[in-house]
């Protein structure tokens, strides 16, 4: 399984299922179960019981709202053009870099950095 094209922290617009056309930051990714929890979007609420955690420490009971779990293919990349929002995928480019050993010598080698499909710039 190849690993998801979005990571924490990207700006993302929900494309298909309830929540279709909000856009949030991804708040975390679960990269073997192909999900991300976006902020703001899938909502749900629990029912929790007051507790009692570690070191005696009380828990608050009632109900709790938090974001649950989306599939990633149903959030595309947002990123900003002259203060406009674009929706793109996610593309990857090889650019060569000079690294340095530990010695203190320099060598050229690829590193993939993410681009997006629709301008090419980097995202």
């Amino acid at each position: 399984m190849a690993g998801l094209r979005v990571k924490k922290g990207d700006r993302v617009k929900v494309i298909s299922g309830a929540d279709k056309g909000k856009t949030g930051e991804i708040i975390a990714v679960f990269i073997e179960r192909e999900r991300v929890i976006v902020e703001g979007v899938n909502l749900v609420k629990r029912h929790r019981k007051e507790s009692q955690g570690a070191g005696g420490r009380r828990i608050e009971g009632g109900i709790i709202t938090a974001e649950a779990p989306i599939h990633v293919s149903n959030v595309q990349l947002v990123y900003k053009v002259d203060k406009d929002d674009v929706l793109t995928r996610v593309g990857y480019d090889r650019v060569e870099v000079t690294k340095k050993r530990a010695d203190g010598t320099e060598y050229k080698a690829l590193r993939s950095q993410r681009v997006a499909r629709k301008s090419g710039k980097e995202i």
